[in-house]
């Protein structure tokens, strides 16, 4: 079905709740297997039904913050989706209970049973008022963003944007459009301090009312992290912290001198060529004609999928007033079909979209089969793994998109990725802390963040803006705020996909593109750890893992004359 066409009716909460306690109790009075598939089945379509009405809601209102109509409808999701929620987790302790898990086992898989007995011990209503008021506040920062108008170079832009003139090769330019950029969110200071002051002690009650100690504590049940723990993560930030800080500040010393500089002002990060960023070639439509054509030649599911995505309007890809920032992929078990939101503002930023966000597309869609449409995505980092890998898997047609700028643009994204990891554990650490120390003033949080950033970050000069300095760059990470603790998923993924860059693009692996579209397929039916081991691939939690990946990137960025590259 085309995506403009498909109907949204918001769903009859009372009638919702009647439906579903109807196949819950005839789930727990079944007295054979045939009977419990038949409400389970009942049951499932149901909440992929609605589920479906509430992404549908989420999308429209995400592309226009100022249609009135979805705002309206984004409002009654937040104070409503609690109570959906709060009505599922009946139904699933009837599901963990009952006796029939094989023949459940044909709705469920296993991840999913284990993600339930995680869900149900949330299973108290003391915290729906609590989730309301959170999903409010992800409202109200994701309209802030929105919100931005920025009168620069004769236009008023969005802050996505601003973009490309953050990327400019004239250093004065890129510095006024940086100003400008982070003179949003100073102007708008108070406001983001108070939101995340009022999202961290919701997030704290909602974690004591549950009986945890902490929401830390907390995220790593709601998060469903399967096969590993807190002190695994610890000791994997340590590693980041000790194998890749050394090498991201090796590139940033070495792009130092590309642009002519003895040292990066904050200003300077974005730009990696003093020739200026590469940047793809042709229109918005003429770069998803150029992303079909590389889909085409990649494998016939891959084409078939992104050409079945542009005919039915799946895409929403162009930057505009109102539209809320970032980027996301969501399957919607309606359709059947994944939707892909972007903002493209004319840098490489755009092609990274229509890889990254095509990886999970291309995932979901290989895993329709799970009839629990919720869980056709795996776990959140081992979801990531595809989207990041993607990106990787697409560098032999980046020419496409490039032309002779190709190789500047693949130096400098595998350069990008290796200095992501440090940021995302940063990310990571920082909402460790804030959460396990609640009691931060909102000064304080910004100090942590700052003294973790020289940590992660030391390249990070905030010398010329006093605000950054002060410690608000983390305004601009929605994940911090929307999807708290969900950036570690991203790092670890990250370091999978590293291992999918190898394979490709060092080794030329003949089964890489087996183990890939194996494990997409699988999806949401198997754990993290048993997807490394269907894909053939090596955990990150496992002493040494990131050393030969590693050792393979620095070898293939030494390899480059990158000074050859700026011109």
């Amino acid at each position: 079905m085309d995506f403009k066409e498909a109907p949204y009716v918001r769903p009859d909460f009372a009638s919702i709740k009647k439906q579903l306690a109807t196949y819950t109790t005839a789930l727990q009075g079944a007295d054979d297997p045939d009977t419990a598939l038949a409400a389970a089945t009942s049951a499932n379509q149901l909440i992929n039904d609605y589920s479906s009405q509430a992404m549908l809601a989420q999308i429209r209102h995400s592309i226009d913050t100022n249609d009135h109509f979805y705002d309206e409808e984004d409002t009654y999701w937040n104070d409503n989706a609690p109570l959906y929620e709060n009505e599922e987790r009946k139904y699933k302790a009837a599901v963990v209970a009952s006796p029939y898990q094989e023949v459940l086992g044909q709705i469920y898989p296993e991840p999913d049973i284990m993600g339930m007995k995680n869900d149900l011990k949330m299973a108290n209503e003391a915290i729906i008022p609590l989730q309301q008021k959170d999903n409010a506040l992800i409202s109200e920062y994701s309209k802030l963003i929105a919100s931005a108008q920025i009168d620069f170079a004769g236009k008023v832009l969005t802050l996505a944007q601003l973009g490309p003139y953050m990327q400019d090769p004239d250093r004065h330019t890129r510095k006024a459009a940086t100003e400008a950029y982070w003179g949003f969110y100073t102007a708008h200071e108070a406001d983001f301090d108070r939101i995340y002051d009022d999202m961290v002690k919701v997030r704290t009650e909602i974690a004591h009312t549950l009986g945890y100690k902490d929401y830390s504590e907390l995220s790593y049940v709601y998060m469903n992290r399967f096969g590993y723990d807190e002190k695994m993560v610890a000791q994997y930030r340590q590693t980041v912290l000790e194998k890749v800080v050394p090498l991201t500040q090796k590139q940033y010393a070495k792009q130092a001198k590309r642009l002519g500089l003895n040292k990066l002002a904050y200003y300077d990060l974005p730009v990696a060529f003093k020739s200026g960023n590469a940047k793809p070639q042709g229109t918005p439509d003429q770069l998803v004609d150029t992303a079909q054509h590389m889909y085409n030649e990649l494998s016939p599911e891959t084409g078939e999928l992104f050409a079945l995505m542009v005919q039915n309007h799946l895409f929403d890809l162009l930057a505009k007033k109102g539209k809320q920032g970032g980027g996301y992929c969501e399957y919607i078990p309606s359709l059947k079909n994944p939707f892909i939101f972007a903002n493209f503002n004319g840098t490489s930023g755009d092609v990274d979209v229509l890889t990254h966000e095509f990886g999970h597309a291309f995932q979901t869609y290989s895993a329709r089969w799970i009839k629990d449409g919720l869980s056709t995505f795996p776990t959140f980092e081992a979801a990531e793994i595809f989207s990041m890998s993607m990106e990787f898997i697409t560098y032999p047609w980046m020419h496409g998109f490039f032309g002779d700028a190709v190789e500047k643009y693949q130096y400098n994204h595998l350069e990008s990725a290796l200095e992501f990891l440090p940021y995302g554990i940063l990310v990571d650490h920082f909402q460790h802390e804030v959460y396990t120390h609640p009691e931060m003033t909102p000064a304080e949080r910004k100090a942590t963040w700052r003294k973790l950033e020289q940590q992660y970050n030391p390249e990070r000069d905030y010398s010329e803006n006093e605000a950054l300095a002060r410690g608000i760059y983390f305004f601009r990470q929605g994940h911090i705020f929307e999807s708290p603790f969900y950036y570690l998923d991203y790092t670890i993924a990250q370091v999978l996909a590293y291992q999918f860059w190898k394979r490709f693009n060092v080794d030329h692996d003949p089964e890489a593109w087996h183990d890939y579209t194996t494990m997409a397929h699988a999806g949401g039916s198997q754990t993290l750890m048993e997807l490394i081991k269907t894909g053939h691939l090596a955990s990150p939690f496992e002493p040494g893992a990131l050393d030969d990946t590693l050792t393979a990137i620095s070898q293939a960025l030494d390899s480059v004359d990158d000074q050859a590259l700026d011109k």
